[in-house]
């Protein structure tokens, strides 16, 4: 490379540096708009991590409360389906938004980063009663008969696309459609869809309808159809609701713990770029640059694509900056290794960067599948963590692939060409990691078998074996009208100290209802004693009126369906898992492995909610993946340098001689990774508020675990399944031949 290219490179970067920064605080001019006050032009900002849609834990929102209508209480039945449907509904403002059941026969739905409560209701419209009606006055379905109702496109008889609503109805739906469509078809009747008694739609009927499986055309656009699908969806309630009330609620964390929460990062992030720098020398200074890219980018990105930001979404972020430094630390620590051979820089550099890519690729793949799948198929907090993982993973491949190349490259040109300034890698003795297998399978169980047996006495002693918080097992929802108006961080620093004393419990939420005194307090359940004891507290301490104190017991904000999507997404997310990597290496028992593995971490994690009794909210699913996605990373890393050193391994080579060697020489990869993923953690622990500190404690305790069974576990793992059922110990797979 020329040093005028290099320089020209060099100044761009630092520009697009720049202006990433700038945008993340500022934010971009958009267009010009009137001040209403002073009457003159002003400039838009927009894309400023200010910008970046929050979450109801970090921004507030809309709380709308739905009473049933009808006489007498409905069945747990009737509203597990009702929250459920729902949940899935209000995911199209926010994956974020929150559906709960509220004492017998009240539903409260909340929607966060938005602060119109009229505007929201206006689109979500009043779920109410829907029905489908022929044109001599029939009901033909009601609507439990649609199982559901998307907004799509399709091919009309002359090719054109048309925007449609395609319909989806129940066993029994079916049946019925297939009696009505079959009397309509001959004269193309019309079966009108009517909403709360206004009809909404008035298709005609084309031909006789069998499977279930209805089409409305005639939309003139697709937000149409999306509205109709909508309101079809809404509509196929098994309850009828009016609505109770509705709130503008603000953050369940307060302005000082997102500030600390944001500091925690900056310092995070300033002891990472140190530890690169001084580790890697130059490579190491152009991984932070491309790190500071890597930031700007994705808050950029989270704008551009509309991504509600909350605490999981925060883990994915962390994960994938750690993903991001990993893929560096591969890159250099190859460079090193041909530096040791002789090497020239530049060939090294090239070299380094060719042997690192299927480490890197693979990696991220496995990830980036697992993201994809729990996107799809999970909900709520999974979905907002698999969107900021998948992105965070894709621009982390970008920046680390390509924008650390060109700096390094460019740095080379300048001048930069002294071996010193890249470092060489030292002859490292292997460790004979193989031989103390057994010691760590059996420290493993040990740990794995000591967490069931406190789960175990936790249900003796509470009837659960972890500590579930208000999102998993419900709680109470106390409405507090204090005298005076109370911001969110006197309520943190003053009221909720108050409660986490009188409940043990450090999940306590907190939001105030925007214009007024009254502030909303989530806890676990509290026995009639402690409601009692919080009512004389808040009596006692800031002269509450205990009159204007109200109770109810509030549903999990978490449901058994959207636990069971969770779960679902996860199994399918470890198939495609294994399937990679069988596809990738070749070998099972690569896949099998990385999978128990997995498998090890998610229960020595466990172990330690059960141990350590940490509340076990919405971060303990991000948490588990957080954990997953890290530890497969790291397992694949010693498994590519297993797969290209047994390529390379001499004629009788011992297995064990290649397994240890290659633990050896990513054991650098392996403890510098963890080193910098962990520093961003333990800022947040240390600075964070307490239910911040309760989703950082556990994710160190799961990078320790990752890195403890990708470097002991993992490559034993491997050798035990490949030499039992090979039969033989040497790298070729044949057995030795007897001497004569």
């Amino acid at each position: 490379m020329k040093k005028s290219k290099a320089i020209i490179i060099l100044t761009v970067t630092v520009l697009l540096l720049a202006f990433l920064s700038y945008t993340a605080v500022c934010g971009f001019p958009v267009g010009m708009e009137e001040n209403p006050e002073t009457g003159e032009k002003e400039v838009v900002l927009a894309g400023a991590a200010s910008d970046i849609k929050q979450g109801l834990d970090l921004a507030g929102g809309v709380s709308i409360t739905y009473q049933v209508v009808g006489e007498g209480t409905p069945s747990e039945a009737d509203m597990n389906d009702t929250i459920y449907k729902l949940q899935r509904r209000v995911e199209s403002y926010s994956t974020e938004a929150q559906v709960y059941q509220e004492g017998a026969d009240r539903i409260n739905i909340e929607i966060p980063g938005v602060s119109d409560a009229n505007a929201i209701l206006e689109e979500l419209g009043k779920p109410g009663s829907l029905s489908f009606m022929s044109a001599n006055g029939a009901e033909v379905l009601s609507g439990t008969d649609v199982a559901d109702a998307q907004a799509g496109t399709q091919q009309d008889k002359m090719g054109n696309s048309q925007y449609v609503v395609q319909l989806t109805l129940t066993e029994e739906g079916a049946t019925k459609f297939a009696v009505a469509t079959a009397l309509a078809a001959p004269n193309h009747d019309i079966i009108f869809i009517l909403y709360d008694g206004m009809i909404v739609s008035a298709p005609s009927v084309n031909e006789e309808i069998k499977d279930g499986m209805a089409v409305i055309t005639g939309m003139s656009s697709f937000e149409e159809a999306e509205r109709l699908a909508s309101t079809i969806r809404i509509g196929g309630l098994k309850l009828e609701l009016e609505e109770l009330r509705s709130n503008v609620v603000g953050a369940q964390l307060g302005s000082e713990a997102i500030r600390t929460s944001l500091k925690a990062g900056a310092i995070g992030m300033a002891l990472v770029v140190l530890f690169m720098i001084v580790v890697y020398l130059v490579p190491g200074i152009a991984a932070s640059i491309a790190l500071g890219i890597y930031v700007g980018l994705i808050v950029v990105l989270l704008n551009a694509f509309d991504i509600t930001l909350t605490l999981p979404g925060i883990a994915g972020i962390i994960l994938s900056i750690g993903m991001a430094v990993d893929a560096n630390v591969i890159i250099f620590a190859r460079i090193r290794e041909e530096l040791a051979t002789g090497k020239t820089v530049q060939s090294s550099m090239k070299i380094g960067f060719q042997k690192a890519l299927s480490a890197i690729i693979d990696g991220n793949v496995t990830t980036l599948l697992a993201a994809l799948v729990l996107g799809i198929k999970g909900s709520g907090s999974v979905r907002g963590f698999a969107q900021t993982l998948a992105l965070g993973i894709i621009v982390s491949m970008f920046t680390a692939l390509f924008i650390t190349r060109m700096i390094l490259n460019a740095m080379f040109a300048l001048g930069l060409k002294d071996v010193r300034f890249f470092g060489v890698a030292k002859e490292r003795k292997t460790w004979n990691f193989l031989s103390k297998k057994a010691v760590f399978f059996a420290c493993s169980l040990l740990v794995i078998a000591a967490g069931f047996i406190c789960m175990g006495l936790n249900t003796s002693g509470t009837g659960d074996p972890l500590n579930y918080s208000l999102e998993f097992k419900g709680g109470t929802s106390t409405n507090i009208t204090f005298n005076e108006d109370m911001s969110i961080e006197d309520i943190d620093a003053q009221v909720v100290p108050v409660i986490e004393e009188i409940t043990g419990d450090g999940n306590v939420q907190t939001q105030k209802v925007s214009g007024t005194n009254e502030v909303i307090v989530k806890t676990r359940t509290l026995s009639v004693d402690e409601r009692e004891m919080l009512n004389a507290k808040m009596a006692e301490d800031f002269g509450v009126d205990t009159e204007k104190i109200t109770a109810e017991t509030i549903s999990s904000t978490i449901s058994s369906e959207m636990r069971g999507d969770a779960i679902i997404a996860v199994a399918i997310a470890t198939v495609c898992m294994l399937l990679y990597i069988w596809l990738r290496f070749k070998d099972i028992r690569f896949a099998a492995s990385a999978v128990i593995c997995l498998l090890h971490d998610v229960l020595v994690v466990l172990a330690f909610y059960a141990a350590a009794k940490v509340s076990v909210g919405s971060t303990f699913i991000a948490c588990m993946l957080t954990i997953v996605g890290y530890s497969i990373n790291a397992t694949i890393v010693i498994f590519d340098r297993i797969r290209e050193n047994i390529g390379m391994a001499k004629k009788n080579t011992e297995l064990a001689e290649v397994v240890n060697t290659s633990i050896t020489q990513t054991l650098s990869r392996s403890i510098f990774t963890s080193l910098t993923t962990f520093f961003m953690i333990a800022a947040l622990f240390m600075l964070g508020v307490s239910s911040i500190r309760e989703f950082a404690l556990p994710l160190m305790v799961g990078i320790l675990c990752g890195t403890y069974s990708s470097i002991c576990l993992a490559g034993a793992l491997w050798y035990v399944l490949r030499t039992r059922i090979t039969g033989s110990r040497k790298a070729d797979g044949k057995p030795a031949k007897k001497e004569k």
